[in-house]
């Protein structure tokens, strides 16, 4: 029998990590609406750890329930192939994209939608839909299958970008004209920049020193400007892709009531509201919005043409770094939660 594989961490010590093993589940032990995938590959960026970090906030570690109390299954985003399936509408060898385990296999409860299915396995009945929705690559507008390694990286990350970036218009950005990014070499904040380009209003990007000329090189920002910097005085959106609590005490102290919003990105609420002008972005709140005013097609329909805008120029910003197996997820794993992975350089991990 083939055995799968989990990788695990310590809930309260994300360095820690195991490789669990176990028993695949036979065509008899699935149930009536229940799919077997094989992951195929993944990406793996800051933003996973980001879902470790705030795994108890938002409900991150009740997608992929791990064996005992302490441990945890990280998600990735990523492709996977159905290998068996009570589903007639979803035969084995069909290919998927969604929201995957580190992990080599995966058993969901099916619900079929028009794009694909949503999992509606008891876990995870209460947990944000984008989450629980997976699509079916031929059913996909947006999907390109030359073009795989770029959505493993980046589509989950571009979502985020597209609809933070949609907010901000849909607000008329809160009254600022300009709008500072930090954290600005990751993926999630140049998709954010590449979206608001041309939309009237001034990008000024913060990062560290050593990222500095990559930023630059990205062709995104007005203005690229290590931490530390002076930012000018003038109505502004600071929009934090880093977390840093001391980066954002010297902009509110610089920008005074010159920083009319102040938008956290993948932090916790409580960090988010030390401030009325500040707010924490849940990017399925802004979906959910979007969809009603939309629905369905439209949003698919507006998201694909700013996602094939964004991949014609992703291909060249950033070279992709291929990987295989459990040991190497891992390894990868702990190089991006030491902050160690390289601005210009992406992981894509193959099972």
């Amino acid at each position: 029998m083939i055995r799968r594989w989990t990788v695990v961490v310590d809930r309260d010590d994300l360095t820690e990590t195991e490789v669990l093993h176990d028993e695949l589940p036979e065509s008899s032990d699935l149930s009536d609406c229940e799919v077997l995938l094989r992951v195929s590959h993944v990406g793996l960026t800051a933003n996973n750890v980001t879902y470790g970090v705030i795994g108890d906030v938002i409900g991150y570690w009740n997608f992929f329930p791990a064996g005992g109390p302490c441990q945890g299954v990280i998600p990735l985003w990523g492709f996977a192939d159905v290998v068996d399936s009570t589903v007639d509408a979803l035969p084995a060898g069909t290919r998927v994209y969604g929201y995957l385990p580190m992990a080599s296999h995966l058993v969901v409860r099916a619900k079929l939608t028009s794009a694909g299915f949503v999992d509606t396995s008891d876990h995870r009945a209460e947990l944000p839909a984008v989450y629980n929705s997976y699509l079916v690559t031929d059913r996909d507008p947006a999907y390109d299958e030359r073009l795989e390694d770029l959505q493993v990286l980046y589509r989950p990350l571009f979502l985020t970008s597209f609809l933070l970036a949609d907010r901000l218009v849909d607000n008329d950005f809160h009254g600022a004209r300009t709008v500072v990014i930090s954290s600005a070499s990751s993926k999630t904040a140049f998709g954010t920049a590449h979206c608001l380009k041309d939309k009237g209003v001034r990008l000024v990007g913060l990062t560290s020193p050593r990222n500095v000329e990559f930023t630059k090189s990205l062709g995104l920002y007005d203005t690229v400007l290590p931490y530390g910097a002076s930012v000018d005085v003038e109505p502004s959106v600071y929009l934090d892709f880093s977390g840093s609590a001391d980066v954002r005490s010297a902009l509110h102290d610089r920008l005074g009531s010159g920083l009319v919003k102040d938008v956290s990105i993948g932090l916790t609420h409580q960090a988010a509201a030390q401030d009325a002008r500040s707010e924490f972005f849940f990017a399925p709140d802004q979906l959910r919005k979007r969809t009603t005013d939309w629905g369905s097609d439209g949003l698919a329909q507006r998201f694909g043409e700013a996602w094939r805008g964004f991949t014609a120029q992703a291909g060249d910003r950033v070279a992709v770094v291929r990987h295989s197996g459990p040991e190497e997820l891992v390894d990868v794993w702990q190089a991006v939660l030491a902050g160690k992975a390289n601005p210009n350089t992406a992981d894509v991990i193959s099972f």
